[in-house]
């Protein structure tokens, strides 16, 4: 049965949760640094927060609205058999955010054997210029793996694998940023799920009165992921990737009109059949 949520719970620093290629990440300093966790809007870091990441986001339409953010935070009830929670975590060098990542644990609904893997959506993250190159980024990718555990305990008090998903630009070879955070994730260990086979798109988060005035515009964007504990897969099966999707569009869909969704949700349909072989790439090839 859901728990509703309470004070959020200390991260820890787990160097088991990093991701395969982020081993320097050990070497980050923490006796500089603290971590919060922004679980409510109330915070008195969420606008600065939230300010940081839409100046960064907002202008390439990959950045969800204020009050979109301001729900999600709120979030504390299951939606379409999915559980969600939702999280900002900063980071800080005395009073500055030095790093900020936001990201949503989903619980799906469980398979008919009874197995499942939880997914946690990768939103956005910025390491400011300072400590990049440090290993902070791997740490950033590892901490949203605490709240995954303490979502599926909230569902069920049950212990399953996870998954962390996010999307990217495609690689084009020529812009800093883009290229950057490929080689980062790359380095990591993530891996693309073949975009030959998956056309995705991220939903269109523009107000609903600016889709109206011109037209639907999804975001193509790259499927990266690493299934935490299966890192050396090269494939995952086609029903375990429409779990994922169905896991990322139930969590876009609370905030979007249905007829937005519609075209996402007809890409779903046409995936490979459930018992597929999808490839996984490198996100550099």
């Amino acid at each position: 049965m859901w728990q509703a949520r309470g004070a959020m719970k200390p991260l820890r620093i787990l160097p088991e949760d990093l991701a395969p290629g982020d081993a320097r990440a050990r070497d980050v300093d923490w006796s500089t640094l603290r971590l919060e966790r922004i679980g409510a809007a109330e915070h008195p870091l969420f606008e600065r927060a939230y300010g940081r990441l839409w100046r960064e986001f907002g202008a390439a339409g990959e950045m969800e609205r204020r009050e979109v953010i301001a729900e999600r935070l709120a979030w504390d009830r299951p939606v379409a058999g999915h559980t969600l929670r939702y999280e900002l975590l900063a980071v800080l060098s005395g009073p500055e955010i030095v790093g900020l990542r936001d990201h949503t644990a989903i619980v799906p609904p469980r398979r008919p054997d009874g197995s499942r893997r939880v997914v946690v959506h990768l939103s956005h993250v910025v390491v400011e210029p300072a400590l990049r190159g440090g290993g902070l980024s791997g740490w950033l990718r590892a901490l949203p793996l605490q709240l995954a555990r303490e979502c599926a305990a909230a569902a069920d008090g049950a212990d399953d694998p996870i998954t962390l998903v996010g999307e990217m630009e495609p690689a084009d070879g020529v812009t800093p940023a883009v290229m950057a955070r490929l080689r980062s994730y790359d380095r990591a260990g993530f891996l693309e799920v073949d975009p030959a086979v998956v056309r995705y798109h991220q939903p269109d988060f523009r107000p609903p009165a600016q889709i109206d005035a011109t037209s639907l515009r999804p975001v193509p964007l790259a499927l990266v992921l690493r299934r935490v504990g299966d890192e050396a897969a090269t494939s995952l099966r086609g029903d375990e990737l429409r779990e994922l999707l169905t896991a990322l569009y139930t969590m876009f869909g609370v905030h979007l009109r249905p007829e937005d969704m519609a075209p996402l949700w007809s890409q779903l349909r046409a995936l490979p059949g459930p018992a597929a072989s999808v490839p996984l790439l490198p996100l550099l090839r």
